[in-house]
């Protein structure tokens, strides 16, 4: 950013308050921003929160603490958590790089965190909320059900392993489902696991009452432990089962545990200038796609993410979908976020989490008012709380590690998974799904047999299927 500002600085000054914005943005002894910021129109407004949240995190990239500070109080002149989109993400990233800051003085940090309470009330709360708000969840649940429903034809006892056990509809409507198969339903059983045992509970209670109603044989098996603390043989996979695995946003945590291989590539190496470039949604951020804004940055924490690091150094990933394998699923369902946030540098996280998040806070846009209480609880608990997980941590701390199909498909075939191409069917069934609940602006796509669910044309989560693989 500094090489940008410094030409910028050598051309003539023109009556554009964006130019004049170009020149000031940053530069320390100003004082606060300018009145006029506030009259900029809603275009003009976004493209200065992007020039400055991008030049604000090569400052905090780089250390420079003091010059950051100044941009987080520009920033905070125009972000707004209940504004238009591009103001309520600056509101969350400007937060997510204050903790990152923060981070720098521990004590100052944990005393700044220390009285806050997070109950599971909330988080189950927040997650009802982001499955009836966004389509994103009821269409993972929908396809994977119907994947499952084909594998399992005419099979007797079905287990299904649920990697993070906690919304009852998926489950419910397969019950439902089985019902009405016309060889009758199987005996099923479900293990679900989750962190909380309230959940898992809750979970349970629903379950047996909806199977003791369409009185099918039912039994749900409940594991409290987190992913990265599962025993496998604790779940206790039985002879004559037809097995299948559900996973929905769940193994990029696992991810967190290679970070030590992925920090021996050296950053150090890679001095030179990455340019980066915001895609922003080409409805609502058409007008700064044709300014063609490009950002420069000389990142001293910068690593090139276009070398993949080896999936055979993924030690505790590896190791976790070998045990996957090794209870030989019939099915396995995978539904990740499509984005990539698990790079080493700062900068292209934070690149990458502009683009991916500016489209889920525009699918809110379309549907919710700025002032529904509901719209606030997911932005700030769930997205907020993502956002500040990818840019403020590192190591063990940083969770979000999400990755693109591209990097899923080469890892999961290493560890002995076969795709299994999604059908057509089920394409047709989570289309129809988004028609009848009027959910406009959302695509669905096939990609290498494998589904992505779009906003407009931002690919937002991917869903694939896979079987064991017998090796000979």
């Amino acid at each position: 950013m500094a090489g940008m500002v410094q030409e910028e600085e050598s051309s003539s000054v023109t009556s554009s308050p964006l130019q004049l914005f170009s020149l000031m943005s940053l530069s320390p002894g100003l004082g606060s921003p300018y009145p006029w910021l506030r009259e900029l129109k809603s275009e003009e407004r976004g493209l200065c929160l992007i020039q400055l949240l991008v030049a604000c995190a090569n400052q905090v990239a780089a250390g420079s603490i003091e010059n950051a500070n100044i941009g987080l109080e520009h920033i905070s002149y125009l972000a707004s958590p209940d504004g238009d989109t591009m103001q309520r993400i600056a509101a969350y990233f400007t937060e997510a790089l204050a903790n990152r800051m923060l981070k720098g003085w521990p004590g100052l940090h944990k005393a700044l965190n220390s009285t806050k309470i997070s109950s599971v009330s909330e988080e189950i709360l927040v997650q009802r909320l982001f499955f009836e708000l966004c389509p994103f969840l009821r269409l993972s649940y929908v396809i994977t059900n119907l994947a499952i429903i084909e594998a399992m034809e005419g099979e007797k006892m079905v287990h299904i392993i649920d990697l993070h056990s906690s919304e009852p509809a998926q489950w419910i409507d397969l019950l439902q489902a089985l019902s009405a198969r016309p060889e009758g339903p199987p005996h099923l059983r479900i293990t679900g696991i989750h962190e909380q045992k309230e959940v898992l509970e809750l979970m349970a209670h629903q379950l047996n009452q909806e199977a003791e109603k369409l009185d099918i044989g039912f039994q749900f098996s409940p594991i409290v432990s987190k992913l990265e603390n599962l025993d496998i043989e604790s779940l206790r996979v039985k002879t004559g089962e037809a097995l299948a695995i559900s996973s929905v946003l769940q193994l990029h945590s696992l991810l967190a545990f290679d970070d030590g291989m992925l920090r021996r590539n050296s950053p150090s190496a890679l001095k030179s200038l990455n340019p980066i470039h915001l895609q922003m949604n080409p409805l609502t951020y058409g007008d700064f796609l044709e300014k063609d804004v490009n950002f420069y940055s000389q990142c001293p924490d910068s690593a090139s993410s276009s070398s993949p690091v080896s999936f055979a150094s993924s030690a505790k990933m590896g190791s976790f979908l070998n045990a996957l394998r090794g209870l030989s699923p019939k099915l396995m369902v995978v539904t990740e976020q499509e984005s990539n946030h698990n790079t080493q540098s700062l900068m292209e996280r934070v690149t990458e989490a502009l683009n991916f998040y500016a489209a889920l806070f525009d699918c809110l846009e379309s549907t919710m008012s700025r002032a529904s209480m509901e719209r606030q609880k997911v932005e700030k608990m769930l997205f907020g709380e993502q956002i500040k997980n990818i840019i403020a941590c590192e190591g063990l701390e940083r969770k979000e590690r999400h990755e693109k199909l591209e990097k899923w498909i080469p890892r999961l075939e290493l560890a002995g998974f076969g795709r299994v191409p999604l059908s057509y069917h089920a394409m047709l069934q989570a289309t129809r799904l988004l028609q009848s609940y009027g959910y406009d602006g959302y695509k669905i796509k096939e990609e290498k047999g494998c589904l992505v669910i779009c906003w407009q044309n931002t690919p937002l989560f991917s869903i694939s299927a896979w079987t064991f693989r017998r090796y000979i």
